[in-house]
C-alpha cells in the first residue's frame, strides 16, 4: 500500500457504516450538535499550544470540504485538468478564524455540509465513479465523498478526546 493510500484509509476507517451518503448527514449532526453546546469562550480553547482551537478546527473542516467539493464537481462532470493540493496549516494562518463568531463559523460550517449533500446526493452513480488527479494522485468522486465523512469523524474524535474532555464535557 502506497502512502497515499494509508493516507486515504486513515480516513475511510473512520467511516461507521458502509452507508457513507448517510454518515455524511449524521457527522454533520453531531459536529452541529456539538459546536451548538459551546460557548463562545469555550470555541477559543486549544488542547495544547500551537493546536488549533475549536473555532480554527471547524473553519478547518469548512475550508477541507469546499476543496473536496471542487475536486467531486470537476471530476463528476469529466474535467481532466489537475487539481492542486492545498496546505491545511498555510489556510488555517490566513481564515482569522478567532476574529469570528462562533455562531457565524457554525452556520458557514452548516452551509457547507448542506451544499455538499446535495452535490452528492444529485449525481449519478456513473459520476461517483469518475476520477481525476488532485495533489498528483488518482482519486474517484466517490472517494472524495467519502474523504469528506471520514475526515470529518477524524476530527469529531479529536475533539471529544483532547477538548471536550479538557473542558469537562466528558
Amino acid at each position: 500500500m502506497t502512502d497515499f493510500q494509508k493516507y486515504i484509509q486513515r480516513y475511510l476507517d473512520q467511516i461507521p457504516s458502509g452507508n457513507w451518503l448517510e454518515q455524511l448527514k449524521i457527522s454533520g449532526e453531531k459536529t452541529t450538535g456539538i459546536y451548538a453546546n459551546l460557548t463562545e469562550e469555550q470555541s477559543g480553547f486549544a488542547y495544547a499550544e500551537g493546536k488549533w482551537t475549536l473555532k480554527g478546527l471547524l473553519l478547518h473542516l469548512s475550508d477541507t470540504e469546499r476543496v473536496f467539493q471542487y475536486r467531486i464537481l470537476a471530476f463528476a462532470r469529466g474535467d481532466k485538468n489537475n487539481l492542486p493540493g492545498f496546505d491545511e496549516n498555510e489556510y488555517a494562518d490566513q481564515s482569522f478564524a478567532e476574529e469570528r463568531s462562533l455562531k457565524s463559523l457554525l452556520e458557514e460550517y452548516k452551509l457547507v455540509r448542506k451544499s455538499s449533500e446535495v452535490l452528492l446526493e444529485n449525481l449519478r452513480p456513473s459520476a461517483l465513479q469518475n476520477k481525476g488527479i488532485a495533489n498528483g494522485h488518482e482519486i474517484s468522486v466517490e472517494t472524495i465523498g467519502k474523504l469528506i465523512v471520514g475526515h470529518n469523524y477524524h476530527h469529531l474524535n479529536i475533539i471529544e478526546e483532547r477538548y471536550l474532555s479538557k473542558l469537562g464535557f466528558m
